[in-house]
């Protein structure tokens, strides 16, 4: 209680003038003489030190009244100042106690303006810096799931704000505000994860992974649907950057720990979707995870290194753990990679994190087998350009090419056989004379001028699959296998906005007896004509009608009352048993007697004989 009215006068006279910040150290003779903001700040350590957990809520609560009543929290110097001492005066084990309060009057305070919540957010950042290495285990979860709850509120008050007006500078001005409360908290974010334990950092990675929303299957506040998409892009982007510093310097002795396909899968969906910078963030996540041995700077920028020896690349043995992992989930690796240099908007730094990736692969996953599949990848990439199937324009078709060619010339120096390294070296001797934007130091400079056409029958440019499969013959790699193309492996993945969930693994089967259920009877007799056949030849319309189909079961399924599910699904099961009775009726109808046979009709019985004459009889029955 003495606190409650003690505090205030205190933080009146602290605010006259800022002090030390540190450890609370017992007063000296010269301290008696001191101003009266030093007196008071030595009086409230002490208040803070002798507070007990039963009565924290006394020693905390005046202050945040303090502060909001003068209107303190922007700007913020004097409430930060204000909770490191409290963070350094109070005992250890209570500092959850503190951040608990933080959360709680920020919550409080949602309908602040940014620049007071952007205060306190960064006051529970300081705070965070103190207790993070003490007792702030009961708080984890809380921290990040508030955290993330302001951030996903400041993403709509900033896209409603833009969406509300026609851009004026008051606007802009708040949209600027927003993003620095957000800074603020993706930073808050950052530094909590990564002063974590690995077991506790790897329970926030699955947290924050399961928070990113999926296009189409998340409710926004606006009303307007492309708005609601915008703000869907917004909030991936920010939890992948919050996820991106939370893996920061986090050194998982297995890959298989962290990656685990709960995980991992999320992720790699993320990887794909129609969005540059969300599929750069997943590759720098990704990195995170993989790199081991700290290897990424010297891999930084995507170029042909002349010796790679000279990098220093740090490697350890390949453990059974790793070898497993790849076998498990490498297919699943190499499809992301493939797809993801399909995307035509894909900028320098794409091809960059793309090359990285596989690099780091190599580096820390790769046996003989591995090595192998990479090979195989990268040729399927090279005959991607080639081909041009997907139409990607020129420049992606070069940046592939260049990729390829540096990742290759990495490899081939990796593994050290003499024959692929040659093979490797004449065909880039070749591009630089013949076809230098088919190399990264010339496609990625700026303003290259791209070529008009691409000739597909210069083989010299070319790494051809034959020779390197004969060049590595000998040095215990698989020729069968590398002389296998490589075909992404086949997934029901979407292209690819969203994730699988429950409502994904049954859509194909409901959406079968949906099917059968509402479309009308076929006649039989259709006439067959040219644009017929042409029509059931394109597949391309039938594919996006079953996606359609499927967006309509899953949004159904999802927001549909369950009774009206359950009476649908019931007729259907009727409509199903009335065509197997039908069905078995015919095929197993008792053959007819002279007799009679039995028969009912529309609640009637009556009997049918059948003349004897009129009977017919299997042929050997007959003599």
């Amino acid at each position: 209680g003495f606190a409650f009215w003690a505090e205030p006068g205190c933080l009146s006279k602290m605010c006259a003038c800022s002090s030390r910040i540190g450890p609370p150290s017992s007063p000296t003779g010269g301290d008696k003489e001191e101003n009266p903001a030093a007196l008071a700040e030595n009086c409230f350590r002490e208040l803070l030190a002798r507070a007990t957990y039963g009565n924290m809520n006394n020693a905390v609560k005046p202050v945040f009244a303090h502060l909001d009543h003068h209107k303190l929290w922007d700007p913020n110097e004097f409430a930060v100042h204000c909770f490191k001492i409290i963070m350094y005066s109070i005992q250890a084990q209570y500092s959850h106690h503190v951040i608990q309060e933080i959360l709680g009057h920020l919550d409080f305070c949602k309908r602040d303006s940014p620049r007071v919540r952007a205060g306190i957010i960064q006051v529970l950042l300081e705070t965070i810096a103190i207790a993070a290495k003490g007792s702030i285990g009961p708080t984890v979860l809380e921290v990040f799931n508030t955290l993330l709850k302001h951030l996903s509120l400041s993403v709509d008050v900033e896209l409603g704000a833009k969406s509300g007006s026609s851009g004026n500078i008051d606007t802009r001005s708040k949209e600027c505000e927003e993003k620095m409360v957000q800074n603020a908290i993706i930073q808050t974010i950052g530094f909590f994860g990564s002063n974590l334990p690995d077991y506790q950092r790897s329970e926030i990675m699955m947290f924050i992974m399961g928070k990113v929303p999926v296009f189409g299957m998340t409710a926004h506040s606006s009303e307007n649907g492309q708005l609601g998409d915008l703000g869907t892009r917004r909030i991936q982007i920010m939890l992948l950057r919050s996820l991106l510093m939370v893996t920061s310097g986090y050194n998982a002795k297995s890959v298989a720990t962290v990656l685990s396909a709960p995980f991992l899968d999320p992720l790699l969906s993320s990887s794909l979707m129609e969005d540059c910078e969300l599929r750069q963030l997943v590759l720098e996540v990704l990195h995170n995870l993989i790199d081991r041995h700290d290897n990424r700077a010297k891999l930084r920028g995507i170029r042909i290194i002349p010796d790679v020896s000279d990098l220093k690349i740090k490697r350890d043995k390949i453990s059974r753990q790793d070898v497993s992992f790849m076998k498990k989930h490498g297919q699943q690796l190499y499809r992301h990679i493939y797809l993801g240099c399909k995307e035509d908007d894909n900028v320098h730094k794409n091809f960059e994190l793309l090359y990285t990736t596989l690099a780091l692969i190599t580096i820390e996953l790769a046996n003989e087998e591995v090595v192998t599949d990479l090979i195989r990848l990268a040729i399927a990439l090279q005959d991607m350009a080639i081909l041009n199937e997907d139409n990607l324009s020129m420049f992606s078709r070069c940046s592939i090419m260049a990729l390829v060619a540096a990742y290759l010339n990495f490899l081939s120096q990796m593994i050290a056989v003499p024959a692929f390294c040659q093979h490797i070296s004449k065909v880039i001797e070749t591009r630089t004379v013949e076809g230098p934007c088919f190399l990264p130091e010339t496609i990625f400079r700026d303003k290259c001028s791209l070529p008009r056409t691409f000739d597909k029958d210069d083989k010299s440019l070319f790494f051809l699959m034959n020779k390197i499969a004969e060049s590595l013959g000998g040095s215990g790699y698989s020729t069968e296998r590398l002389s296998v193309p490589y075909v992404p492996q086949v997934t029901d993945e979407d292209r690819l906005s969203r994730r699988k969930s429950i409502v994904d693994t049954v859509s194909i089967q409901v959406d079968i007896l949906a099917a059968n259920g509402t479309e009308n009877k076929v006649n039989n007799t259709e006439e067959i004509t040219f644009e017929a056949l042409k029509k059931a030849i394109d597949n391309t319309g039938l594919e996006e009608q079953e996606k359609e189909k499927r967006r309509l079961v899953i949004e159904k399924f999802q927001k549909a009352p369950f009774e009206e599910i359950a009476a649908q699904c019931e007729s259907k099961a009727t409509l199903l048993h009335d065509r197997l009775a039908q069905i078995l009726e015919l095929t197993i109808r008792p053959p007819p007697s002279p007799s009679g046979t039995l028969t009912i009709t529309a609640g009637h019985t009556h009997y049918q004989s059948v003349p004897v004459y009129e009977m017919k009889f299997p042929d050997l029955c007959v003599y």
